[in-house]
């Protein structure tokens, strides 16, 4: 779970992680309110939960009163990566002599921590250690392993740090690594730490994901606002819907409602979908033994989503019983209707069951069927996910 970097600021100053101590702005009006704090020689920071905010034009520097007016208003009126700029962050220029990267994630192949610094910050980590790898510095560590301060001021040395920083250096690497292990985070970067011309480091910028299922251990962050949401970007309507509902549900980028009887074979169904040429809209999992009614809400989110062209759907049962889904189909279909073309198949538990009793719906009431092709056992899978591309193009294309 992704923080916003004023509050991943937050917790830094927890830890007596040095900050540029800047605060946020909700509109102009409030930026101008902290510019003038700083002598209006600021650096105005869009604050959304997604990377590349620099290249979006998310970061705007300041350097008198009509430029924090002119920069927040464009700002407040600028989409990064699709997401609305609800609120910025306000810091102060800082006189920046250095700049470094620092960061700890998990190295998840060996099953450790690992700290990673380098000479090259402020600029794209990942860019440097693919074309300059020599230039990444890293420092494993056991999962229960402590840091010890010689191992931040051998760190510091080999970035180049001078000798009277040394010590100064490795007490904010100890701060970062005691942070990253008391929060049960997956991700601390700093990028840039920064160094002043008088020597002090500063957390200048601050990205922090936790682990989501470790929340319920730091009750403290539900103070401080904190809570659980989507790990890059703000939850979108259909998503907190779906929360509401109990249906894990994600949208994607794409125009292919993926409607899967689990996740296992969700996550197959998106990649034969990928494998056709088609996009899909969306992951969802069922959960095991999902009730008719569970099943018909699941279908409500793909049919009210406008960037859904058709649905890919696919049964199969074991715990969860392919008589169930059709009646949850058929529940969604007298209650509900459907605006979009569905092509769907059921196998494994009850199939022919499900079967007969959509040729019984069917039959009952033809209308309510004349969106949908479903198939049993005796079409392959693969078949359905090309058609399902198919009647999305044709969608498309209309």
């Amino acid at each position: 779970m992704r923080l916003y970097e004023y509050e991943a600021k937050q917790l830094f100053n927890k830890y007596k992680i040095t900050i540029p101590g800047g605060r946020t702005a909700l509109d102009p009006g409030e930026a101008l309110e902290v510019g003038e704090e700083f002598g209006y020689n600021v650096v105005l920071k869009a604050q959304v939960l997604t990377g590349g905010r620099g290249k979006e034009g998310g970061i705007k520097l300041a350097r008198s009163e009509g430029e924090v007016e002119k920069f927040s208003e464009e700002l407040f009126k600028t989409k990064i990566k699709g997401y609305d700029v609800d609120k910025i962050l306000v810091d102060p220029l800082l006189d920046i002599e250095k700049e470094f990267y620092l960061g700890i994630t998990i190295d998840r192949f060996n099953y450790r921590l690992v700290m990673i610094a380098s000479a090259e910050g402020g600029v794209d980590i990942e860019e440097v250690a693919a074309k300059t790898p020599e230039k990444i510095i890293k420092i494993n560590f056991n999962m229960d392993e402590k840091y010890y301060a010689f191992e931040g001021m051998q760190l510091g040395k080999q970035l180049g740090v001078e000798s009277g920083k040394l010590r100064e250096f490795s007490g904010f690497c100890a701060n970062l690594y005691r942070l990253f292990t008391d929060y049960d985070a997956k991700l601390m970067e700093i990028n840039p730490l920064v160094q002043l011309k008088d020597g002090k480091f500063i957390a200048a910028d601050a990205r922090v994901s936790l682990d989501d299922d470790a929340l319920f251990r730091h009750p403290d962050l539900a103070e401080m606002g904190i809570e659980k949401r989507h790990e890059e970007g703000e939850l979108t309507p259909r998503e907190i819907q779906a929360r509401e509902w109990g249906i894990p549900y994600l949208d994607l980028d794409g125009y292919i409602g993926m409607f899967p009887g689990g996740a296992g074979f969700g996550i197959m169904g998106n990649d034969f979908i990928h494998y056709y040429g088609g996009k899909p809209a969306n992951f969802m999992d069922s959960g095991g033994g999902p009730s008719p009614e569970r099943l018909a809400k699941m279908l409500i989110l793909l049919d009210e989503n406008p960037d859904v062209k058709a649905i890919f759907g696919a049964r199969f049962g074991g715990i969860s019983r392919c008589d169930d889904f059709a009646k949850g189909v058929i529940m969604f279909l007298k209650e509900h209707g459907l605006s979009k073309p569905l092509v769907m198949r059921m196998t494994g538990n009850m199939w022919q069951e499900g079967v007969r009793l959509f040729e019984e719906a069917k039959a009952e009431n033809p209308g309510l069927f004349e969106r949908i092709e479903f198939h049993g056992i005796e079409t392959p899978i693969e078949d359905i996910a090309k058609r399902a591309v198919e009647l999305a193009g044709e969608q498309l294309n209309a």
